[in-house]
């Protein structure tokens, strides 16, 4: 018996100690390799959730620089919009120095409430998420933190890194 298993010995390589490789619990991208989007030949570094809706309100960006307005944007025909420097990508270009190529994301997210008395109701809200930009999204003045949504509510201002373009959200149902 004995000879056997010095015989077994003889045929297993000896590794020492040091030579072992350890466990590697970091992360290796191999989950979210499943859900990498390219947009022409560009990995977005965004995703839309399950909740994503387009919304039944036909919801509006008023962009304005100084007291001038610029630009309105119908954000309500789609249930995304990516903001950022890079036009390949993006729906809403920012070409300010400050702002990231995908910098920050407006989302239409269903969300789900329950009233006192325990009703639920569905409602489809924008939400803003930055994309860990290095000069962060900014809604009304205070910087919200990156990779968290962000409820919008009817006439916040949303300001990109140090761009002095700012977006306020309105709804058609508003006067302006």
């Amino acid at each position: 018996m004995k000879a056997e298993e010095e015989a077994e010995k003889k045929k297993k390589p000896v590794v020492a100690e040091e030579d072992k490789e350890k466990p590697n619990f970091g992360l290796s991208g191999a989950l979210a390799a499943e859900t990498n989007t390219t947009v022409n030949g560009v990995l977005l570094k965004y995703n839309e959730p399950p909740e994503a809706r387009k919304p039944k309100q036909r919801w509006r960006l008023y962009v304005f620089k100084g007291d001038k307005e610029i630009d309105l944007l119908h954000i309500h025909r789609q249930s995304a919009f990516l903001f950022g420097r890079d036009r390949n990508v993006v729906d809403i270009p920012i070409d300010h120095p400050s702002c990231s190529k995908q910098h920050a994301v407006l989302q239409f997210r269903q969300i789900v409430e329950t009233d006192a008395l325990g009703q639920a109701s569905r409602s489809t809200k924008p939400f803003i998420i930055d994309l860990e930009s290095a000069n962060g999204t900014f809604v009304n003045g205070v910087q919200i933190p990156p990779t968290r949504y962000y409820e919008l509510k009817l006439s916040d201002v949303i300001k990109f890194g140090a761009s002095t373009r700012e977006f306020v959200l309105l709804h058609e149902n508003v006067d302006t």
